[in-house]
């Protein structure tokens, strides 16, 4: 049996849509060519399949007769263990994720959004510390932090690329509540800081 033929995992599958991810952020794939690679990789069922939606891509290794690329299963990056210090890491890929009420919030959040929504609420979260800091990287999808009424919120330091950052409270000064700090990039993606729903009704009827 042919390397080309041989069955292909789901580790595999999420590898290479990493590497087309990648390869919107260089410039090298429009969206459009992005999605429809991804929908020839979640369905490809051998290494020939998957190795097709990388063949023009430059930087991936070149081996077998038929000159295609080739993804191999050890080259798949394996998380590491976070250490006291280090991030809590949020993932989210095609699919939704909450955080609300008494969740613990660390004070320090890193979220890798593909394709996915990412709501976090702090109106009821238990704070480690006043200051969090978020560090993002936002694909396809949307990030939005619910803060409550004294919180501030600092979005200056997103780097957007056909996407938006949006602060719908305070920037500051801190007022000795909650500040959140976000940094990092969104490419076709949204961050939005906001209050509740209804917090401005509420604030006009005292």
């Amino acid at each position: 049996m042919e390397d080309r033929d041989l069955r292909v995992s789901d580790a595999e599958r999420e590898y290479v849509g990493q590497l087309l991810q990648r390869a919107v952020g260089q410039g090298m794939l429009s969206l459009g060519e992005f999605t429809e690679r991804m929908d020839t990789a979640l369905a490809a069922r051998t290494r020939g399949e998957l190795n097709s939606v990388l063949f023009d891509l430059p930087g991936i290794r070149v081996v077998g007769a038929d000159h295609a690329p080739h993804v191999r299963p050890q080259s798949v990056p394996v998380a590491p263990a976070y250490q006291a210090g280090e991030p809590t890491v949020i993932r989210a890929k095609m699919s939704s994720v909450t955080r609300k009420g008494p969740w613990q919030v660390p004070p320090r959040l890193q979220i890798e959004n593909w394709l996915s929504d990412v709501t976090l609420d702090f109106t009821s979260a238990m704070l480690e510390s006043q200051v969090v800091e978020i560090t993002v990287d936002a694909f396809c999808g949307s990030v939005t932090l619910v803060v409550p009424d004294e919180a501030t919120v600092d979005l200056n330091g997103v780097e957007t690329t056909g996407g938006s950052a949006t602060n719908k409270v305070r920037t500051g000064p801190n007022r000795g509540g909650l500040h959140i700090v976000v940094r990092g990039r969104v490419r076709f993606a949204s961050v939005t800081a906001k209050h509740p729903f209804g917090t401005g009704l509420k604030r006009m009827l005292g």
